[in-house]
């Protein structure tokens, strides 16, 4: 049944019978693989169809079954079989570092989701059982800069703080000025809608969507190549909680009792080898490909779309939120940026402070920054 005709090998080829017996796989696979086109055979006999093949394709038949395995897309399978060894190891270690940094957001989704849910039970038992003054209304103070910096002629980076929406955006490519305001408006519906933490989350969702489609359209539509494209991350105000969108390598932090925390992962090549231990910090910094994104708003189609981060923060009076591109967070030491933020009087001084900062160090790219303080009203 497995075997197309019993004719003998031609010239060193084997039947795909027995090329499924050397491979270890099914013929009806092979036979997938190949409408696929992600293993040809080496020949296919003009009058009856049989595929005859190659002994030594075994190992690239094996290779795309373990690919499968782990769940890549069979579009990058067929770019991965393409390459020499080296750089089909360096795309196999990129797509994992990219499913892995999506199993961490929807982790932590998991547990804010399992949180929310526990509140909602823990209002509903306590609810008139409570007295004395209600929490404190918050609202935030906000500022944006953005930069060319000293080398770069053309801005393409974007920033911009309103009462409901803080974003940045880091535009690459020759679509990249477009792309980065693209994105940061097509999130501006989401920020004039619901309020409630479980109406944003799918909001925010959208949106996201929303921002990705507008990327495309911003460089070209679904046909056009993906170079050009940006980075986004941008929080939305509830009034108690902040809605985060987050991917690419533009980073945010929040200063709280004195510390400053990041509240973003870089979707990076270099932030993927620190993670899996490969790669230390301090290494990261120098390394030659430290500005390779594996996750970005793009044009073209991709097979499977890059999905950004979504999630809430929680809030307290006297937090400062800090968004900024790659022009700061890569060219300036976090110890002087935490000092600068500390010690700004105020959004707008801390944006035109930490602008400056990139200034001192060369400003050799674009800098977006954006400064929001929670306040009790």
């Amino acid at each position: 049944m497995g075997d197309e005709g019993g004719a003998p090998g031609r010239a060193g080829l084997v039947t795909i019978g027995e090329f499924a017996r050397l491979s270890r796989l099914p013929a009806k696979a092979l036979r997938r693989y190949d409408e696929l086109g992600l293993l040809r055979p080496a020949l296919v006999d003009p009058v009856n169809g049989y595929r005859y093949y190659d002994r030594t394709q075994a190992e690239a038949a094996r290779l795309v079954a373990w690919l499968r395995r782990i769940g890549m897309p069979l579009a990058r399978i067929a770019e991965v079989v393409a390459l020499d060894d080296g750089a089909a190891a360096a795309e196999v270690r990129a797509y994992w570092a990219g499913v892995e940094a999506e199993t961490a957001a929807r982790r932590e989704l998991a547990v804010f989701l399992a949180g929310h849910l526990s509140e909602k039970e823990n209002t509903a038992m306590s609810n008139g059982n409570e007295t004395g003054r209600g929490p404190a209304t918050l609202g935030i103070r906000y500022a944006a800069l953005a930069h060319p910096g000293a080398v770069r002629t053309a801005q393409q980076d974007t920033a911009y703080a309103g009462a409901r929406l803080l974003a940045v955006a880091d535009g690459f490519g020759a679509g990249g000025a477009g792309a980065s305001a693209a994105a940061v408006d097509a999130l501006k519906p989401a920020a004039r809608g619901a309020v409630n933490a479980a109406d944003l989350l799918g909001a925010l969702h959208d949106a996201a969507e929303s921002a990705a489609r507008a990327v495309r359209d911003a460089v070209g539509g679904d046909r056009a190549p993906a170079e050009s494209g940006t980075t986004l991350t941008a929080l939305v105000w509830t009034g108690e909680r902040l809605g985060l969108v987050h991917i690419g390598d533009s980073r945010a932090y929040v200063l709280r009792g004195g510390e400053l925390f990041r509240i973003t992962h870089d979707h990076t090549l270099v932030q993927s080898m620190i993670d899996d231990g490969s790669l230390t910090e301090e290494e990261a910094s120098s390394h030659p490909q430290r500005a390779m994104l594996l996750r970005a708003l793009a044009g073209g189609a991709p097979a499977q779309p890059a999905r950004p981060d979504v999630g809430l923060h929680d809030t307290l009076p006297g937090d400062r939120y800090l968004l900024c591109s790659d022009g700061l967070s890569a060219v300036v030491d976090e110890a002087d940026v935490t000092r600068t933020v500390i010690a700004a009087d105020g959004p707008d001084a801390a944006v035109r402070a930490l602008v400056a900062l990139a200034g001192d160090a060369g400003g050799p790219d674009n800098v977006a920054c954006v400064v929001a303080d929670v306040v009790a009203l």
